[in-house]
């Protein structure tokens, strides 16, 4: 009876990995490994991860990399990469910064800079990709070095943003209720997120209904798997690879005041590794960089899952980076891993 039963979930089983999408099968490996990854850290590093707060506190800590990330996985969907991103937020921040204390600015002002810059990095990037045929790499490497020269052009020494009415904002928080937590004083303290986070969430969902339901998002699907069927099914194969980069273009520009509003100052150094972080959450998240697989819902969970194993690793008393640094390689090569074998599986068995 044992063995009928098992016969019987392993075929459904079989029928369930045959039929699943590459990107939805890739999307329940991430979220099945960070609730294990989140599991073991309650378990092994003590209560602290227990603690709803804690898991805020990462929100709170990444939100400008879980929009960076949402834009880097909309381009590597569509076949390409952008490596700009770190140094758009890095100019964002100082821009903003400087705009703010040095010229008497308003918040607005700051947040129409922030999405300019992002809309003209996207905007030049896009035309040199998708209609002059240059590789996007090449492209947002030297958007990459343009935007690190700019932020020290715009100000070289680091500084804290003493601006009233941005510092209001920036200590603004949101209160979670039934989440808090009693201190060791006995005393209850709320749960909170910063406003980074709720804009960060309304990224994920807005482009998670895009890339699902909507006829661009099927677009940025299909040129990333092949541009030729694309192109011969009547999609506009270079106003599609326009249109990516410009969207991670924006999507830097809302990340940069998001990181400007949780750092609250303009540095040079700012965002340093964004964008390789940014790629290493989307490959997680299960985004091929061979292109038309991914899912902006494990993007987010990548993010999650990078930040939580950064956390494990410092709270082993690991802090020193070069073990973060050696610990998210192994996680991206295991992730690399994953993904060939169960793809690799996947058409073995649908071969049968």
């Amino acid at each position: 009876m044992n063995e009928k039963k098992k016969d019987n979930f392993l075929g459904r089983f079989t029928k369930w990995f045959g039929k699943t999408s590459d990107t939805n099968l890739l999307l329940t490996i991430t979220i099945v490994v960070f609730f294990l990854m989140y599991i073991g850290a309650i378990i092994f590093q003590g209560q602290g991860f227990l603690k709803p707060q804690t898991f805020f506190n990462i929100l709170n800590a990444n939100a400008a990399l879980i929009i960076t990330s949402v834009g880097l996985s909309i381009v590597m969907i569509c076949g390409g990469i952008d490596i700009s991103v770190g140094g758009v937020v890095a100019l964002v921040s100082m821009s903003c910064a400087v705009y703010l204390d040095f010229h008497e600015g308003n918040v607005f002002g700051a947040i129409l800079i922030a999405l300019l810059i992002g809309l003209a990095f996207g905007l030049i990037q896009g035309l040199l990709v998708a209609y002059l045929d240059i590789q996007p790499f090449i492209v947002t490497l030297a958007g990459m070095f343009f935007a690190r020269g700019m932020t020290t052009i715009v100000h070289t020494a680091p500084f804290n943003v003493e601006n009233e009415a941005f510092k209001a904002l920036k200590d603004t928080r949101i209160i979670v209720p039934g989440f808090g937590s009693v201190n060791k004083l006995g005393k209850y303290v709320n749960a909170y997120v910063e406003i980074g986070v709720i804009v960060a969430i309304l990224v994920v969902i807005i482009f998670f209904v895009i890339l699902r339901w909507t006829k661009l998002g099927r677009s940025f699907y299909a040129v990333g798997g092949n541009s030729q069927s694309a192109l011969m099914l009547g999609i506009n194969v270079k106003r599609t690879k326009f249109l990516s980069h410009l969207l991670c273009g924006i999507l830097a520009g809302v990340a940069g005041f998001v990181y400007f509003m949780h750092v609250g100052s303009g540095s040079a150094s700012h965002a340093s590794g964004m964008e390789m972080n940014a790629i290493a959450s989307s490959i997680i998240g299960g985004t091929m960089l061979t292109g038309g697989v991914g899912n902006i819902l494990g993007t987010f969970f990548g993010v999650l899952s990078l930040s939580t194993i950064q956390n494990i690793v410092s709270s082993a008393g690991l802090d020193q980076a070069w073990w973060t640094g050696i610990t998210i390689a192994a996680m991206l090569c295991l992730f690399l891993v994953i993904q060939s074998v169960v793809i690799a599986k996947k058409k073995k068995l649908l071969t049968k």
